[in-house]
């Protein structure tokens, strides 16, 4: 596996899901010492088992270390990853902010505070001070990267320097990373897809065809445009890896819990019993209250979100959603 010099970096991730293990089984392909952390529960079987629980064929090397301890993982870490569900991520940061010191804090979780409307840097910057923070997002399903399919991502930072060490950490012939100084772009891109994802979902659920996920995409990218410069970011961001590019992978493969989980509420399925057959986290579900907050926050129209948001969490049948999205006033498109 290639990617130029080798690093001495010693790194610790935090959170042992689908996308902390292949972060992990990443890096130490390229030779980084590699500490994962989660919950006992979850160490144990990751112990025994050495494989990624939501993956089984990855593998993870006796190279990398596993522990339930927060201390233990991030003890020497230059740089500490988040890869954890987003409504979880505070409660973590606390704890740990009894270790951090000045190592660069990198969010790899995609989603928005529910209570208090926060992106992940901001939960990290609430909560350990002002330092180093970065994102790294983007089209990436840990199904794929993990095979060694030809992947490309972003690392978002205002601190141009962590971003290209960010970069160069995990360049490698199979996984191209660009830097992005829009890091307010970046999150909302990879948060906001997932709603949309859950409305394509549902749009396969119920038997439609192509125009109708094109439209979607196409409209669901405009209201995540509109949000995210209202809030600051910059157009072309949402234009590219972390807006346009995630947002179709999410919309359209069969390796997203979002999409699969809207398909299942297409079918018929309450929220609760598609929660159950995904058997994971679906961050898209939280990220759609937070999502409309925002929207009734900065004023933004967001008929998407809303819809599926009264879809989720009003139950509302996801026909008469479609009709009223359609019926909605007559406009010009630009």
């Amino acid at each position: 596996m290639g990617g130029g010099r080798k690093l001495s970096e010693r790194i610790a991730i935090l959170g042992a899901g689908s996308w902390g293990c292949t972060l992990a089984w990443h890096l130490n392909k390229k030779g980084i010492l590699v500490r994962l952390w989660d919950l006992e529960s979850q160490v144990k079987l990751l112990k025994k088992r050495r494989r990624c629980l939501k993956i089984p064929k990855v593998r993870i090397p006796s190279r990398i270390e596993i522990t339930p301890c927060l201390d233990e993982a991030t003890d020497g870490a230059q740089i500490i990853f988040i890869a954890l569900p987003s409504q979880v991520v505070r409660k973590v940061i606390r704890k740990l902010k009894n270790f951090a010191r000045d190592q660069i804090i990198v969010s790899a979780s995609k989603g928005i505070e529910n209570k208090t409307l926060m992106r992940i840097s901001e939960v990290i910057i609430d909560v350990l001070g002002r330092r180093s923070v970065a994102v790294l997002s983007g089209p990436s399903h840990a199904e794929e990267v993990c095979r060694r399919i030809p992947t490309t991502i972003v690392a978002a930072s205002q601190d141009g320097k962590a971003a290209r060490r960010i970069q160069q950490l995990f360049m490698t012939e199979t996984l191209r990373v660009y830097t992005n100084p829009d890091i307010i772009g970046v999150e909302l891109g990879g948060a906001l897809k997932n709603p949309i994802a859950i409305a394509a979902g549902i749009s396969d659920g119920l038997g439609f065809g192509d125009n109708t996920k094109a439209a979607l995409l196409t409209r669901g990218l405009a209201e995540i445009t509109r949000l995210g410069i209202v809030m600051g970011a910059r157009r072309e961001t949402f234009a590219g890896l972390s807006g346009m590019g995630d947002l179709i992978t999410t919309c359209i493969s069969r390796h997203s819990r979002n999409r699969n989980l809207g398909e299942a509420i297409g079918q018929g399925k309450t929220l609760k019993q598609a929660l159950k057959r995904i058997g994971m986290v679906v961050e898209g579900v939280p990220t759609t209250k937070s999502a409309r907050g925002l929207a009734r926050k900065y004023g933004v129209e967001m008929p998407i979100t809303e819809q599926i948001h009264q879809v989720l969490f009003q139950g509302k049948d996801p026909y008469r959603a479609v009709a009223d999205l359609m019926l909605r006033e007559a406009k010009p498109e630009l």
